[in-house]
């Protein structure tokens, strides 16, 4: 035993370069974070491990995310903790171990992971080893989890978005006990850093600095699921930035239910804006994002600190979500559309080149036809580069949902396609407006068309977010390179490679 050493006499930065084979997991694990979740990891390894032995291969794993850029974020941290502990990641949910992160903001989102539900039960029924796990909002709803524990018994562990840092010993739980193994946390204050993280891009990443919502607007669950605002600290965010810069990434996104009341809840705290100022000194980052912004908290300070920037991008994604003010007041928007029309305005002037983007809601309780048109009005006059446009989903537990005014589906669906066709008519105008220009792009995938000839296109994005498509090299996939905007198609680009009219991307 003298070869192995306890986690209780580890440092954090220690646990960096730790050999989790050479953990003590005979003795009692640490009382603290996060080398207790690095115990229950070595633990796991030598599970992971005897079960590889047994069957004589290796043992594989598959993380399905539903929903936002946060659930995408936590799904990259389940990743690098099962990696830790010896299994292999793969897309397939013919896997031995298949964890689903689910989102529950509309109501088509959980019957996604019901019907999914359905098809892995078939495939546990001829593989008896094979785990299936839940996470994520739609298991903080105590029906969802109620409904789970009643008609699909298979399911091997459920746990929420509170304690996703404790899933290491989750795990461990699931596999000592018999049957489904449950761990839903109602709230929590904690933060814990520095557990694995496995990215799915080497070269761009996403980054909580946030975590829960403080809003409550009468349709959305975020907060209930999510929980109230917890801030980390700034010290650790730029220090994680730090280290994915020296990793050899060139773009971050920092991520929040609303960012821009970053740090309320932390004494002597940045303000959000005073945050991205520090982002942008950590060398070796190109270009920063972040997402999502509250109309009613945006300051004259981050637009500010947005038009005086070189490296944050020119896209801005400010929720709408109506544009009569007799709707946003219902729904606890806390804004009226001349006040947003103002701050669009204000911003577009502060920074002509920037993008805007928003959501929008169609038939909320109570919304008329006239209340439509003043949304309508919105798009003419914002000018959007794009709008996610959703038709109301009831939420069970939030106020709206007990709103006696529904308005009928087939109301819902002629406002929803009025709306849709607003956005699409002033996006394009919007979009086509930098054709002919040479912007840099930050080439992220090689895409899945040709250009016609047999060459590959790569697909990447221009500081605005908007995609642009190009012939080239898969090499390029991570590189910013400069492109000729050639043809717009509605909401993306197809162009060409500066100095390299006749590059294609065919492998030699």
């Amino acid at each position: 035993m003298d070869s192995y050493f306890n986690l209780k006499n580890i440092t954090t930065e220690e646990l960096k370069n730790v050999d989790l084979d050479r953990v003590n997991v005979n003795c009692s694990p640490p009382d603290f974070e996060p080398q207790r979740q690095y115990y229950f990891m070595a633990k796991c390894r030598q599970i992971v491990a005897s079960k590889r032995e047994r069957l004589g291969r290796p043992l594989y794993a598959c993380i399905q995310t539903f929903g936002c850029q946060m659930n995408a974020r936590d799904s990259e941290k389940l990743s690098g903790i099962l990696g830790q502990i010896g299994y292999v990641l793969t897309d397939s949910e013919e896997a031995d171990f298949v964890l689903y992160n689910t989102c529950t903001v509309r109501d088509n989102a959980n019957q996604r992971v019901y019907g999914r539900l359905g098809f892995l039960n078939s495939m546990k029924k001829k593989n008896p080893g094979k785990k299936i796990a839940l996470c994520g909002c739609m298991m903080q709803e105590p029906t969802v989890v109620e409904k789970l524990k009643k008609s699909y018994r298979f399911v091997d562990l459920i746990f929420g978005t509170h304690n996703l840092y404790k899933f290491a010993e989750l795990l461990c739980g699931m596999w000592e006990e018999k049957g489904m193994f449950i761990d839903i946390w109602e709230g929590t204050d904690k933060i814990v850093e520095d557990l694995p993280v496995e990215r799915k891009y080497p070269f761009k990443s996403g980054v909580n600095i946030m975590f829960g919502c403080n809003n409550f607007c009468s349709y959305c669950i975020v907060p209930y699921v999510r929980g109230r605002e917890r801030s980390r600290r700034a010290a650790d965010i730029l220090s994680e930035i730090q280290r994915l810069s020296n990793d050899g990434v060139k773009e971050v996104m920092l991520l929040g239910q609303n960012v821009n009341s970053y740090g309320k809840n932390l004494e002597n705290a940045l303000s959000f804006a005073q945050l991205l100022a520090e982002v942008e000194k950590v060398e070796g980052i190109e270009r920063i994002r972040f997402m999502t912004s509250h109309p009613k908290d945006l300051s004259d300070e981050l637009i500010a600190v947005m038009k005086g920037s070189q490296k944050i991008c020119r896209h801005l994604h400010l929720p709408l979500q109506s544009g009569s003010t007799r709707i946003l007041e219902r729904m606890n928007r806390r804004y009226t559309k001349e006040q947003y029309l103002a701050l669009a305005e204000k911003i577009r002037r502060e920074i002509p080149d920037i993008s805007l983007t928003t959501d929008i809601i169609v038939g909320f309780p109570g919304e008329t036809a006239a209340d439509v048109e003043e949304t309508i009005d919105v798009i003419r006059k914002v000018g959007f580069d794009n709008a996610f446009t959703f038709i109301y989903s009831k939420r069970t537990g939030t106020p709206a949902a007990a709103m006696e005014d529904q308005v009928e589906e087939a109301v819902v669906r002629e406002g929803f396609d009025r709306v849709l066709k607003a956005v699409q008519d002033t996006a394009k105008k919007q979009v086509a407006r930098l054709m002919g220009q040479t912007l840099p792009v930050l080439v992220e995938e090689v895409g899945d068309r040709t250009d016609g000839q047999g060459g590959l296109l790569l697909c990447g994005r221009l500081s605005n977010n908007t995609l642009v498509h190009f012939p080239g090299h898969p090499s390029l996939v991570g590189k910013i390179v400069d492109v000729t905007l050639e043809e717009c198609h509605g909401f993306y680009y197809t162009g060409r490679r500066a100095g390299a009219a006749a590059e294609t991307g065919r492998l030699v």
